[in-house]
């Protein structure tokens, strides 16, 4: 069975998980510098073969962190404690734990990136093929939360279909930015190797999968923080569909409705209730996320080469954006690939206003036998006087002598179909869903 994004991302950002990241990066600066002679090749292949998680004792490392403060530096003196002969001394030769740190943390984001853009494109497939099922479903567009103009369901989910789109192509261009580590010592200036500095980094970044920079970042965080943001921008798409679910899953309107199952329990004294759960998880989750993209943006402003402010509030936000995203990602398949759709509610509700969602078309034509100023006013004391008695616009207008001597009932009556009025959206739905699709295949 397929893990989900959530398991996935409990994989990569956990604490041992962590500490795995900062031992492979210090084993492959040790091969890297053996290959380039600044330590013996077998001390490389000792540091290589003892840099595991199951061979360090934990308890050990726990101990060392309390008692010096500093996580890196005591993982990295018990993978010298079990390595063999002096080995051990070459361990962290030449860098800086911020080179450790911001490329094992840059590791885990590569991953990360790779399971956000995967789920986003299985839930664009979602909706894509949802778009294509109701292209012709028509429903009420809402503005303001009031009924607007006719629209179709497929329109209202191709316009998500597009903005994940979008998020999808914001992900491909990121990754020559983000995909970045680096190993350049304590300022970034190679000092300890001189020369072939840049040939250490590039070596050690290419074994763990990562490019080389153009220059030291230490104390540039924008890679950090366009990764914090990216995750805010997609967080808030699906959160704005998950709360769109919520308001179509209302008792009024009742148009959409989140998967359900027998024995799901909405409320422990209600037992009627059915609520939008999975909707409301990812709206509150998002949050955080849209929370946490700030902060990372506010500690970036970083003194001198380096210092301290920024890193915890930066490493703990990241994780836990990541560690959110998936949870979110997770429930929004299973929101897409559950959402049950009502087309016969939303016809009904096409009528709550007794034909007054059609006053614009009214004006439109009336508009061209006698001006449309003098239509607008025509067609508004009508729409108020139908508000008001609280009956059917058509009533309202064939009393209206301004205009029964301009349409007649059989045209108001056409006027007055909402099917006849939802201008392009059937070719603009299919337009948007054949350009995805195109876009697809270039993924």
């Amino acid at each position: 069975m397929q893990s989900t994004p959530t398991e996935m991302m409990n994989k990569i950002f956990n604490e041992e998980a962590q500490y795995q990241r900062w031992l492979d990066v210090e084993a492959a600066l040790a091969r890297t510098l053996a290959k380039l002679g600044f330590i013996p090749q077998e001390a490389a292949e000792e540091i290589s073969r003892k840099a595991k998680m199951e061979l360090l004792d934990k308890e050990r490392i726990e101990e060392t962190r309390k008692r010096i403060f500093h996580p890196l530096v005591a993982v990295y003196r018990e993978l010298q404690r079990i390595c063999d002969g002096d080995a051990g001394q070459y361990i962290h030769l030449g860098v800086t734990t911020q080179d450790i740190w911001d490329t094992a943390c840059m590791m885990q984001i590569k991953e990360a990136h790779r399971i956000v853009y995967d789920s986003l494109r299985q839930i664009e497939a979602v909706l894509l093929s949802l778009a294509e099922q109701h292209i012709d479903t028509i429903m009420a567009g809402r503005t303001h939360g009031v009924h607007a103009l006719p629209i179709t369901f497929g329109y209202k989910v191709v316009i998500w279909a597009r903005e994940i789109r979008r998020h999808i192509e914001r992900l491909k261009d990121s990754r020559k930015r983000l995909m970045v580590g680096h190993i350049s010592g304590a300022v970034g200036t190679f000092a300890s190797w001189g020369e072939k500095g840049p040939k250490v980094e590039a070596l050690t970044l290419k074994e763990v999968g990562l490019e080389q920079p153009d220059i030291c970042w230490q104390a540039a965080r924008d890679r950090p923080v366009e990764f914090a943001n990216l995750l805010a921008m997609i967080a808030a798409t699906i959160a704005r569909i998950a709360n769109e679910v919520c308001l179509l899953m209302s008792t009024e309107i009742s148009e959409v409705s989140e998967p359900w199952q027998m024995g799901v329990v909405g409320s422990s004294t209600m037992p009627h209730k059915r609520n939008p759960l999975i909707a409301e998880v990812i709206r509150s989750l998002a949050k955080k996320i849209r929370y946490n993209a700030a902060l990372v943006t506010e500690v970036a402003v970083v003194e001198h080469e380096r210092d301290l402010n920024f890193w915890l509030s930066e490493s703990n936000s990241i994780t836990e954006s990541c560690l959110l995203m998936g949870e979110i990602l997770t429930n929004g398949q299973d929101l897409m690939n559950g959402l049950v759709v009502y087309p016969e509610r939303m016809k009904k509700n096409l009528d709550i206003l007794k034909g007054l969602m059609m006053s614009e078309k009214m004006m439109m034509v009336l508009g061209r036998k006698v001006g449309k100023q003098d239509a607008y006013d025509i067609v508004y004391e009508d729409s108020m006087e139908t508000i008001k008695k609280d009956i059917h616009f058509k009533e309202v207008l064939m009393k209206d002598s301004r205009v029964k001597k301009n349409l007649s009932e059989t045209e108001i009556d056409q006027i007055l179909d909402p099917k006849r009025y939802v201008g392009l959206a059937y070719k603009l739905t299919r337009e948007a869903i054949a350009l995805s699709r195109k876009e697809r295949e270039k993924d």
